[in-house]
């Protein structure tokens, strides 16, 4: 991004420094929600018609490329069956989701349409307010690596009330009944493997 794209993006928000993140290919069978598959649609260039993306926007989804699935679609109140998908995915939308309650309801809702034994595989950014700035949004810039691509793109939205890092979406997914399967990070970025037991926990909250 260029000196001048990013003059008119400092004036309004509170600017993370680009960074790369690579998008390694996952073996799944069958089909692959996508929770905020529209904009760039990165699962779906990775994983092309075997993915069914949601979003809440028209808008996103026509722009996403061509392959998947794509569905008009509360990640709150989905309208599959239980126990649907053997994958689903969230590349840096989970930001968008305003309040705790609602981060929770979704993850509540995926845990509800995976098979046991499915996997949810988080794409995210570690975000709290500096206390430094003044600017009533953030964004993040990326730089992402996907098949043979290189998309360079950006996520804002206003500041979380809390800190949304690795432990906040680790402690509602285990709120859900997920394990946690995998967990890295690389600077502020972070990618989460959430797995479904193949059987139901005790200790899940409802």
């Amino acid at each position: 991004m260029s000196n001048e794209q990013m003059a008119p993006l400092e004036e309004r928000y509170f600017v993370y420094e680009q960074q790369t993140v690579p998008v390694d290919d996952f073996e799944t069978s069958g089909y692959v929600l996508d929770v905020g598959g529209g904009g760039e649609g990165i699962i779906g260039i990775l994983k092309g018609e075997q993915v069914v993306a949601i979003d809440l926007r028209t808008s996103e989804l026509e722009e996403a490329p061509d392959g998947p699935l794509k569905l008009v679609m509360d990640a709150r109140d989905m309208v599959f069956l239980d126990r649907t998908f053997h994958m689903a995915t969230a590349f840096f939308s989970l930001m968008y989701f305003k309040s705790k309650p609602d981060h929770e309801q979704v993850f509540r809702e995926v845990f509800r349409v995976l098979r046991p034994g499915g996997r949810f595989l988080v794409w995210d950014a570690s975000i709290s307010r500096p206390a430094e700035t003044d600017k009533p949004s953030f964004v993040i810039l990326l730089r992402v690596a996907v098949k043979d691509q290189e998309i360079e793109t950006g996520y804002g939205q206003p500041w979380p009330e809390e800190t949304h890092d690795p432990a906040f979406y680790i402690a509602l997914a285990e709120k859900a009944g997920f394990q946690l399967a995998e967990r890295k990070e690389d600077g502020r970025l972070f990618f989460l493997a959430l797995r479904k037991p193949e059987s139901p926990s005790p200790s899940r909250q409802l």
